[in-house]
Order: structure tokens, then sequence, then C-alpha cells
């Protein structure tokens, strides 16, 4: 098994048409994916890379099956293009599009939670099941299947714990991007809910940064809820409060959201934090052991 994307996905690429879109699409059918389709409004009847482009998204569901979206969307025109998916019946959305208004995110979230449709991002690199499909940017050169879950609020930090875990030995089941922005689709704990769920993840690797209090709420469904092996690192150790350090969502306020909290909350749901990505392997085998 693996979770959010896998050998059944057919991939509905928005945006197809475009330089990001039509690069990324080229990347995806390299490593396996399965894209169906695309969707660029006026382009229809044209190709990318042999996959048909459709006018809409509805259309292109008919003709294909799709079942799961990535965007490559400007960010003023992503939120109608996420309506769009859900609406022609998108199981699973992949928002690649960094800076959607907050705003426009708040009126989304709720809508898509009530559809049953799981949205990744936005600002995020993606999903990959290592061996089965990339949906996203991800390198996908430095992934390997496996047995350890991955789930991630920044997108270079998520590379190089991986290059880190497969070079120790550690494949990976599904590795989860899930963005960087103040309110996204799929947070922690609905990450880690798949997780356990997952038959082939034994141990989950957590990567958290400051601002928020994701990695607070992760922490408190592990004490109770989470019975697999978990380690984790957090980014911005060295942040000062008050600033944004990268992502839209890694704002300090007060003494909410620093990192020292996070580490915190985590050790006491019994988490290991490694001081720097490096360690992450080590921490994993010793947890692995001892669990």
């Amino acid at each position: 098994m693996s979770i959010i994307v896998d050998e059944r996905t057919k991939l509905l690429v928005q945006g197809i048409t475009g330089r990001d879109g039509s690069f990324h699409t080229k990347q995806m059918l390299a490593y396996g994916t399965d894209v169906v389709a695309g969707v660029t409004p006026g382009k229809d009847g044209q190709t990318v890379e042999g996959v048909p482009v459709f006018d809409n998204c509805r259309e292109a569901v008919e003709s294909t099956g799709a079942n799961a979206s990535i965007l490559f969307v400007p960010p003023a025109f992503a939120t109608d293009a996420i309506f769009e998916a859900k609406e022609a019946g998108i199981e699973t959305i992949v928002c690649i599009t960094e800076g959607i208004p907050t705003l426009d995110m708040s009126k989304l979230y709720w809508w898509l939670r009530l559809g049953s449709v799981t949205l990744i991002g936005p600002n995020s690199p993606g999903v990959i099941s290592p061996g089965k499909s990339k949906v996203g940017i991800l390198p996908s050169g430095i992934f390997k299947r496996g047995a350890v879950g991955v789930v991630s609020r920044s997108g270079t930090l998520t590379y190089e714990v991986v290059h880190n875990l497969t070079q120790a030995g550690f494949g990976q089941s599904t590795c989860v991007g899930i963005g960087g922005d103040q309110i996204i689709g799929t947070n922690f704990i609905d990450a880690l809910e798949m997780f356990a769920g997952d038959d082939e993840t034994e141990a989950v690797v957590l990567i958290g940064e400051i601002g928020g209090t994701d990695e607070q709420d992760a922490a408190e469904y592990i004490k109770s809820d989470f019975r697999k092996p978990v380690v984790a690192f957090i980014a911005g150790q060295t942040a000062p409060p008050g600033k944004r350090m990268g992502h839209a969502g890694a704002i300090i306020s007060g003494s909410e959201g620093t990192a020292i909290e996070k580490i915190e909350a985590l050790k006491s749901a019994g988490v290991p934090v490694a001081p720097v990505p490096s360690r992450i392997p080590e921490l994993l085998k010793k947890t692995v052991e001892n669990h």
C-alpha cells in the first residue's frame, strides 16, 4: 500500500501547456506516473508529451477517468481551478501554486473537507509513493521504495532528509509535502491518520518548522492515538521572533510557534527530535529498535 497516490492514480495536469506544467509533466511521465490528461482553457485538441489537452476538467475526467489533479496555475486563477477540479469529481488535488490569498483558501477549506476531497498544498512540492507514482516537482532520483512515511512542511528539507534516509538504507512508503502556507488542505494529523492505516508504513519522519501550532497538535495526536514510531526535525531554531522565515506559515507570534515550543511538545509525546537533518536516520534506527 501507500497513501494518497499509487499505481492506480490517473493524473490530470491543470496548466499543462505552461512552462512549468509542460516541464513537470515530462518528468512525471518519465517516472512512470499515469498522466492521462491536461487542462488549459482554449487549448482543447492539443497534446503535451502525447497527453491530450482539454478546455476544462469535466471534459477531461469524462474522457479519461482522471481521479487526481495537479495545479500549475497562477495564484489569481488557482482557487477557481481547485473548484473546477472538485466539481468534476477529482478526489485528490495537489496544488503546487504559491501565493494564493489566505482569504481565498479560507473559503475553500471547509467546502473541500465536506466534499471528502484530499487537497495537498497550496505551496506544496507534491506527493510521491516511490516506485508507484509521483505527483509533483520532487526530484525522483533521491527516493527509494520502503517502509518509512515522510510528512513535511518544507520542500527543500524534504529532499535533504529523504536523501539521508535513502543513503542510510531507509526506503519510503509515501512522502507528502503538505505545503508552507497558513491555510493548507492536509495537515500533519491528516497525514498521520493515513499513515496509521497504511500497512506498508512502519515508521514516520515528521519535518516541521516555526510558525503556527500544527506540530503541537500533531504531538497531541501522536501521544493519544498514533502507535507507530515517529522521529522529527524542526527547522528555524535560530529564527528571531516576529519574522517570517521563508513560508507564509512560518511566522512566530509572541511565544507561540517557536521551535523550542514545538520540540518540547514532540518530546513530551515521546517523539525524538533530531538536532540537524543528517541525524534523522540514526535517530530513526534507534527509535524503531526500541519501539
